[in-house]
């Protein structure tokens, strides 16, 4: 009998054993099964590239999109943030901003107050990279790199000025004997082909001699120009500078200004799109808002839209003297021209992967798996709003998009009302 009572005994013991072991056994399993780091469920995506627009999941892990689909599990997620009801999309890509900020006293935008630190300023508004437009040139671009660029979570990609010096200031960028297409090209093939994507011209009160420059280094580094052209006076033919000095995938920027009088306008005084516009578009010249300070009137931007001329790229011109006027922020942009008659994935198409395309990063822009977890989540509201120009008018509209989180890189960067997180009270229970 004590025989017996042992066996028994022993018998018991290794069931035991078993059922602790295999409990333990699916427990690591479920463990090892959270491969998603982070899994953002029930959103309406909008990922042109990828031509989705839809209710669909977005998982990502090791700070990359890991997945999209429909019915993602969320027990194969270690953390799960709902946003059903809200639009996801990729990160915002602005095109046009200054962003070389610093303390030089005498300077206008390289090194100087009216540029911004990124990081305070995009984020909040859905964007997660940016491209400087020719704040910096050849001369001043490491520093703009140490100062600036090095120290941003922001990715900050850039045109570099034709004019060695940057944007200094107005009568340095008149210095022809300091645009130098050679080293600009050189600094750009040579030393930082992963951040420089495009040369800039700017600002110039003469003929078409600094954008020939430009076009120059543009031809020798194989990248874009970007001109912003409207200091010229008498004012220098578009019509020209489109079909003769250009090249298709160049940038005219400020498309929609509306004065001062050495600007030529795309819309003309009976507020017709001139006709060398499309033609100008369809041989392959960009055109980007660049809204800015003072290059963005409804003059010009409502009778173009309504005539069937659309931007390509859709960017903020953001500095100092902008923010806090017509143009607000991204977010705030993008619905601007929502109201003005285009669709949500119009707008998200020219602040994606429109611009990717634009200074050939198509790794950017889009939700493709394995694409660097760059992502920013919307909401659509409706109600009463008014939207301004540059010129104190305004339009009112129904509908405006607000960001509520941005990730970075898979990182949250900014979460507007706290849907990451879980609600204070619960941090008792856990910590008890």
């Amino acid at each position: 009998m004590q025989t017996l009572s042992f066996y028994f005994r022993l018998r018991c013991l290794v069931q035991g054993m078993l059922v602790i072991g295999i409990t333990m056994l699916a427990g690591y399993a479920d463990l090892h099964a959270q491969e998603i780091d982070l899994l953002l469920k029930g959103g309406h995506v909008i990922d042109p590239k990828n031509s989705i627009d839809g209710i669909m999941d977005v998982a990502i892990a090791e700070r990359k999109i890991y997945q999209v689909a429909n019915g993602i599990p969320s027990s194969k997620a270690k953390q799960v943030i709902d946003v059903s009801g809200l639009y996801v999309t990729p990160g915002l890509i602005d095109m046009h901003v200054h962003a070389f900020h610093g303390t030089e006293p005498l300077s206008y935008i390289a090194s100087g107050h009216t540029s911004l630190p990124p990081d305070g300023f995009t984020f909040r508004s859905g964007v997660t990279t940016v491209v400087d437009a020719g704040s910096s040139g050849w001369r001043n671009f490491r520093l703009f790199k140490q100062q600036t660029i090095d120290r941003s979570q922001t990715r900050i990609l850039a045109f570099l000025n034709i004019v060695g010096s940057g944007m200094f200031g107005r009568y340095e960028e008149q210095d022809v004997s300091d645009m130098n297409p050679t080293m600009t090209s050189n600094m750009i093939l040579k030393l930082f082909p992963d951040i420089l994507v495009g040369i800039k011209s700017a600002h110039y009160w003469g003929g078409f001699t600094q954008v020939d420059l430009a076009v120059e280094a543009g031809k020798l580094a194989n990248v874009p120009v970007m001109v912003d052209f409207g200091e010229h006076q008498p004012p220098n033919s578009i019509e020209d500078l489109f079909m003769n000095h250009l090249r298709p995938g160049d940038i005219f920027t400020h498309t929609f200004s509306y004065g001062p009088a050495n600007r030529e306008t795309v819309v003309d005084e009976d507020l017709r799109v001139k006709p060398f516009v499309f033609e100008a578009q369809k041989r392959g010249i960009i055109f980007d808002v660049g809204h800015g300070g003072g290059a963005f009137s409804f003059r010009q931007a409502i009778p173009a839209l309504q005539q069937g001329f659309l931007p390509d790229v859709i960017s903020s011109d953001l500095h100092k003297d902008s923010m806090n006027g017509g143009f607000k922020d991204m977010a705030n942009l993008l619905s601007k021209f929502m109201n003005m008659g285009m669709s949500l994935s119009d707008v998200i198409l020219r602040a994606t992967w429109r611009p990717a395309q634009v200074i050939s990063r198509e790794d950017l822009g889009h939700l493709s798996v394995g694409a660097e977890a760059d992502i920013a989540v919307f909401s659509l509201r409706e109600g009463k709003f008014g939207f301004q120009d540059v010129r104190r008018t305004k339009i009112e509209g129904t509908k405006k998009i607000e960001a509520e989180l941005t990730l970075r890189a898979g990182r949250i960067m900014w979460d507007l009302n706290g849907i990451s997180t879980a609600h204070w009270e619960k941090e008792l229970t856990t910590t008890k």
